[in-house]
């Protein structure tokens, strides 16, 4: 039997993936399908679920009401729409900057000297050794209108005898847009790092041996054989900044919401379990079109680089 196991690379592989396969199923598939089953409930007077089929939480999510002005029977409310819209732009938004921000870092990094490389990917890992919530309070620090960028600014205008009145940075949608791309940034370097750090500096001395300049052996030799850490980057700083919401909610003073916000209210504060399970599968869906479509154009970089 034994003999038998140990040439069955199949039978290996499967008893290897048993144990993985075992916890994705008790602690992400078992959850998901209550979840899902909870989402087509209906909320309770005591705020527990009473268990039916009704589509009504969805209705309610994409905007379609029954709370209307006398002679309507439905209209539309565009709440729902509205803050998940807000949630795939500042999601895309993050993202766009995370990656200029955290590619000439990590083409610095992996163009550096390798003696200096891990103390630079020391210091890029610093900021994670730090609770994410410290980390955030640190930022309200730095944007309130007593903070230190307002003081360094009232410097500067002060040596240049200008009339400074302090900014409203916090609790703006530009402050949890900062938030969310310093929590992120290093999800995007790491990735990237490890794209560029593999690529063979013969492919360099070749392109210029072959008469490109700089410019042309980054278009068609680093940007295509780094676009797998680009995509693998991009799928772990969406997600989380799709779902997030301690960021929106310090950062932006609970006036900027988010789905995460909305899903977090309506199970602690609002205790519509049903409609808080439904707005958790719509963020769920809406996460894996994109990151459907995404991989689907860019692959995982295999497609670019056989171009």
């Amino acid at each position: 039997m034994l003999k038998r196991l140990r040439e069955n690379k199949s039978a290996q592989g499967t008893l290897l993936a048993l144990p993985t396969t075992f916890w994705m199923f008790i602690l992400l598939i078992i959850p998901l399908i209550l979840t899902a089953i909870v989402s087509f409930g209906k909320r309770s007077p005591d705020g527990n679920v009473i268990y039916t089929f009704s589509l009504d939480n969805y209705i309610r999510l994409i905007g379609i009401s029954s709370d209307c002005p006398a002679g309507q029977t439905t209209c539309f409310n565009p709440l729902y729409v509205q803050i998940l819209w807000r949630s795939l732009t500042l999601a895309f938004n993050s993202t766009v900057l995370v990656i200029m921000l955290a590619y000439p870092l990590a083409y610095f990094i992996a163009r550096s000297h390798p003696n200096r490389r891990t103390t630079f990917l020391f210091m890029v890992l610093i900021p994670l050794w730090t609770n994410f919530v410290i980390r955030v309070y640190a930022w309200m620090m730095l944007l309130r209108k007593e903070g230190a960028i307002n003081a360094v600014l009232g410097w500067v205008a002060h040596l240049l005898h200008i009339n400074f009145v302090p900014l409203e940075m916090l609790y703006t949608p530009g402050a949890v847009l900062v938030g969310m791309v310093y929590e992120f940034l290093p999800f995007m370097i790491l990735p990237i790092y490890t794209s560029l750090e593999k690529i063979d500096n013969s492919l360099y001395e070749a392109a210029a041996d072959l008469g490109a300049n700089p410019f042309r052996t980054f278009l068609r030799v680093t940007l295509p054989l780094s676009m797998p850490g680009v995509v693998a980057g991009t799928i772990l700083v969406f997600i989380p900044v799709m779902g997030t919401f301690i960021v929106s909610d310090l950062l932006g003073g609970k006036q900027v919401i988010l789905i995460g916000n909305l899903i977090q209210r309506q199970f602690l504060d609002a205790r519509d379990p049903a409609f808080g399970s439904a707005s958790s599968l719509i963020l769920m869906v809406m996460t894996l079109i994109v990151t459907y479509f995404y991989t689907r154009k860019f692959g995982f970089g295999e497609e670019i680089v056989a171009a």
